[in-house]
């Protein structure tokens, strides 16, 4: 994804074409409409999604081009006033985030290829914070995941498979104005392999850097 902000109006606003796509953007501005409870509205989404997922014909050929030195966001529809966006990522094997977490809630559905997320957890004080593995989990064509922060979110999506992949994620915010779901970036440096101390516990990243 691109760290800064994209140049755009309104009326630049990219909207889905597929069929399968414009059904689900009618339900997805339905329930944005009728709800404001993020959690509501997130695990409502995943369902939808999971549905739309199974069409072959869901992407256009221009949003499932990769790029050859990193993954590649296609932004494909963002809602007439900002409410969500969906975006196409697209990844040769081997391309991968960097660690990161969000700003807004994600549902996120794989649609072609092999996926795997690392998930960590941030330990430490003071201006000393690591981040230690904390799981992984392979994502196939058809699972979708959800998340909301303020849930510690903290993690790392590559390509795990032989092939290109693709995933669909729909983001509770205008990513067109946005330019990126990151909240923040982790350098791999602070990855450890381990707490420190066995008395350690992990800490809150966004009670961290409040306090900061």
């Amino acid at each position: 994804m691109a760290d800064h902000a994209l140049d755009t109006t309104a009326a630049e606003r990219p909207v889905a074409q597929t069929k399968t796509l414009r059904r689900l953007t009618r339900s997805l501005d339905a329930l944005v409409a009728a709800n404001d409870d993020p959690h509501v509205i997130a695990a409502r989404a995943g369902m939808l999604l999971g549905r739309a997922l199974a069409d072959p014909g869901l992407l256009e050929a221009r949003h499932q081009e990769p790029a050859d030195d990193r993954y590649r966001q296609h932004l494909v529809h963002v809602h007439p006033l900002g409410r969500y966006s969906i975006v196409a990522l697209v990844w040769k094997p081997g391309q991968a985030t960097p660690i990161h977490d969000h700003v807004c809630w994600c549902v996120v559905g794989v649609w072609r290829g092999l996926e795997r997320e690392t998930t960590y957890r941030l330990y430490g004080d003071g201006d000393s914070p690591y981040l230690v593995p904390h799981g992984a989990a392979k994502s196939y064509p058809g699972d979708v995941s959800v998340l909301v922060p303020p849930e510690e979110d903290i993690h790392l999506v590559e390509n795990a498979g032989d092939e290109i992949a693709v995933s669909i994620h729909v983001y509770g915010d205008d990513i067109s104005v946005l330019g990126t779901s990151i909240n923040h970036r982790f350098e791999a440096d602070l990855v450890r392999t381990r707490p420190t101390s066995g008395r350690a516990a992990p800490i809150s990243w966004r009670e961290f850097a409040a306090a900061r």
